[in-house]
This record gives C-alpha cells, structure tokens and sequence, in this order.
C-alpha cells in the first residue's frame, strides 16, 4: 500500500500539472476570434501564455526539486487571485470572478499541496545509496 501511495504522490501534481498546462494554453486560443493580422496575433498569442510558459519551466524544476514546485504553485494561485481582485476594482465586481479564481487558483493550490506533500515524504524517508 505504501508503495502505491508514494507513486500516486509522485505522479499526481506532475501529471495534474501537465493537464493544468494544457488547459491555460487552450483559454489563450481566443485570441484568433479577435481579428487581428498575423502579428497582433502572434503577439497576443505569446502574452497570453507567458504565464504557461513560466509555469512549465517552474515544473521542469518541479520535477526534481519538488519543493519548488510546492510553493510556486501555490504562489502562482496568490499571484492570480491578486491579479483578479485588481481588475475586479478597476473594471468592478462581476460574480464570475469568485469561480474563475476557485478554478484557476484552486486547482494551483492543489498541485502546489501534491509538490509539497511529495517533498515532505521524501524528506522523511531514509535515502538508500544503489548498488
């Protein structure tokens, strides 16, 4: 049992996190229905996965160091819950904003949560040298 467990603790935040990715980058795919010419397109495209693309190399480092990948996703829900109360004041409140951070910054917490749990049962198990 234990030895499943530590496979489902291993694999769960990276595969979670792939799939997290995978869904960022698809919601950035709506900026080819604004009618933009190639660039302002390729542009657009680009700052609406800045941050995908820092989230995966967050998870590259994740991998093996996964208390990094702990507190990055966790900060990462922080930093969006943040981003959306700022333009929740400048534009002003809409309910879908509450659902729109459970979602995004909910689904980071966890993954942060897996990363950390993982860290904290590799830490506490002794380390045997292969032969």
């Amino acid at each position: 049992m234990e030895k499943g467990t530590s496979t489902f603790i291993y694999w769960a935040p990276r595969i979670l996190s792939i799939l997290f990715l995978l869904f960022l980058a698809a919601m950035s795919l709506d900026v080819f229905s604004m009618e933009l010419n190639f660039w302002q397109t390729a542009v657009a495209l680009f700052m609406h996965n800045i941050p995908v693309l820092v989230l995966l190399i967050i998870l590259i480092f994740s991998w093996k160091y996964e208390i990094v990948g702990g507190i990055a996703f966790i900060l990462a829900g922080i930093v969006y819950i943040a981003l959306l109360s700022i333009a929740s004041i400048r534009t002003g409140f809409e309910w879908w904003y509450v659902a729109w951070a459970a979602q995004i910054s909910g689904v980071a917490f966890f993954i942060g949560i897996l990363f950390l749990i993982g860290w904290s049962k590799k830490k506490r198990t002794p380390q045997t040298p292969e032969l």
